[in-house]
């Protein structure tokens, strides 16, 4: 005889929001949609549970298993409220090769920063160069 594991709260929230929101927005042909947490906590008949909501919401998890980015996050402060909005966007293929274009300019970036360590190690540092070159900087034997 298998045993059903039942579903955690923030897993009903997750189910909840997939076949409620995610999935018309996908049948529509929608690049984002909108999530209101006071809908969904209202839809569950959820009672005092708003923090549980945002955080399944909000969650890593709910993100990567529906090929999703959080577009903006919208509400007090507190981030914990019925009128926190979440706007999602779906990840194709094309903002992937578009985010990874980030990650190897960043790398880039990375190879490049302390290029020149070397050369200020044999100049006796950096505050040492400035130093010289403010002190040269009218050429020898010329003051201000």
């Amino acid at each position: 005889m298998a045993t059903v594991t039942p579903v955690s709260d923030s897993g009903q929230v997750r189910e909840h929001a997939v076949a409620a929101y995610l999935s018309a927005a996908r049948r529509r042909g929608q690049r984002t949609f909108t999530i209101n947490v006071g809908e969904v906590h209202k839809a569950l008949g959820l009672s005092n549970r708003v923090p549980l909501v945002c955080a399944a919401l909000g969650s890593k998890k709910f993100l990567a298993e529906n090929h999703l980015r959080l577009v903006s996050k919208t509400g007090p402060p507190s981030g914990q409220s019925t009128t926190v909005t979440y706007t999602y966007e779906f990840v194709t293929k094309e903002n992937q090769e578009n985010k990874e274009e980030g990650v190897s300019r960043q790398d880039a970036w990375n190879r490049l920063r302390g290029a020149l360590k070397d050369v200020f190690t044999e100049l006796g540092g950096g505050e040492n160069y400035l130093r010289n070159e403010r002190a040269n900087f009218y050429g020898p034997g010329k003051d201000r």
